[in-house]
């Protein structure tokens, strides 16, 4: 017979109280009070910062506040990014017994698969990119990641049912540049959601319940819907208490100053290159970097890759982690080269 495991959705919740449950759903499994568990979630409109991230460098918080974004710090790190209802998350908290392996890159592999059949099984082709993206026809559609805490692993993924990148862009502490129509219309064309692909963003329902049984049969087990126990509860409310303060979201100050977003603009044999790029001064590092011109690149996604592989890259191993980017893949970028992007880069910097 196969073993139970929980179900639980928690509907749309503010950013605080999906960040308060995460705590708790974590701690409870590593301490063995609660079952392993598949969790459904939403957003209310929420800009999220990175564990260590300040809210004044990387959010355009005169936006978040006039258009009714929450802004909330996470409990995990990484960059700073825009959640709404749009966008259904799913999080798997299990021990390190459930899955066989204390491999990430295989628990990725396995998870990854698994929930790109579930999209499959609506009419869209998705298929697994490593390391932790979900794809279809080389678009983003979702986006995976997961993290130990002792014997447990929480593991947590998105679903793009009907987003809306500008919205996100907006959000964030970017160069006038990079909001213009062209280089939102850029962005878009490095994602897609559901309804884009379909016509229609199918019940919510029927995706959950796909999805629930992907991984069932995957993992070998059943799911039975559930609720939080009471030792889940206190943890629960104790997380929220701490989390939902703006102490907890301005827990990390910095002046804007220190992270300047510049612009560097190189024009080469086929046109115009910008970068715009946030600059740690003091750390001598890039934080991150968005590329956008008059140029061609095929496969789409060569950019969106080369902006993940050069963040928080050092400023003097610039040159040598485009090269590392490029080396052995097979791109089609007419009159454009790789060093083209470590010189645009450059001349950003170079402006501080």
């Amino acid at each position: 017979m196969a073993p139970t495991w929980r179900l639980i959705d928690t509907g749309i919740r503010r950013a605080a109280e999906n960040f308060a449950l995460n705590r708790a759903l974590l701690e409870a499994r590593k301490r063995r009070i609660a079952p392993s568990t598949l969790r459904f979630l939403q957003f209310g409109p929420s800009a999220l910062l990175g564990y260590h991230q300040s809210a004044e460098q990387e959010l355009d918080l005169e936006y978040c506040r006039a258009n009714g974004v929450e802004v909330q710090r996470r409990i995990t790190g990484g960059g700073a990014i825009y959640m709404d209802e749009s966008v259904l998350g799913w999080e798997l908290y299990l021990g390190k017994s459930d899955l066989g392996t204390a491999e990430m890159g295989a628990i990725s592999q396995r998870v990854c698969e698994t929930a790109a059949r579930a999209v499959s099984a609506f009419g869209v082709p998705a298929t697994f990119r490593p390391r932790t993206d979900i794809e279809v026809d080389g678009r983003k559609i979702a986006g995976t990641g997961g993290a130990f805490d002792g014997d447990a692993l929480l593991y947590q993924g998105t679903l793009l049912l009907d987003f809306d990148i500008g919205r996100m862009l907006r959000c964030l502490r970017l160069p006038a540049e990079m909001l213009s129509p062209q280089a939102i219309a850029g962005a878009r064309a490095r994602v897609v959601n559901l309804r884009e692909l379909l016509g229609v963003v199918p019940p919510l329902e029927k995706i959950k319940q796909r999805f629930a049984d992907e991984f069932a049969g995957a993992l070998g087990v059943a799911f039975e819907p559930g609720e939080l126990s009471p030792q889940e509860a206190r943890l629960f409310r104790e997380a929220l208490a701490e989390i939902d303060r703006p102490d907890w979201i301005h827990m990390v100050q910095k002046p804007r100053a220190g992270l300047p977003v510049l612009e560097g603009v190189h024009r080469f044999a086929g046109g115009t290159l910008r970068a715009a790029a946030a600059y740690d001064r003091a750390g001598g590092r890039i934080r991150q970097v968005c590329f956008s011109g008059d140029f061609f690149v095929n496969p789409p996604r060569t950019i969106a890759d080369l902006e993940a592989a050069l963040k928080d890259c050092a400023v003097d191993d610039l040159a040598a982690a485009v090269a590392r980017f490029f080396h052995g893949r097979r791109i089609e970028m007419p009159g454009l080269a790789p060093a083209d992007f470590a010189v645009a880069v450059t001349q950003a910097v170079a402006s501080a």
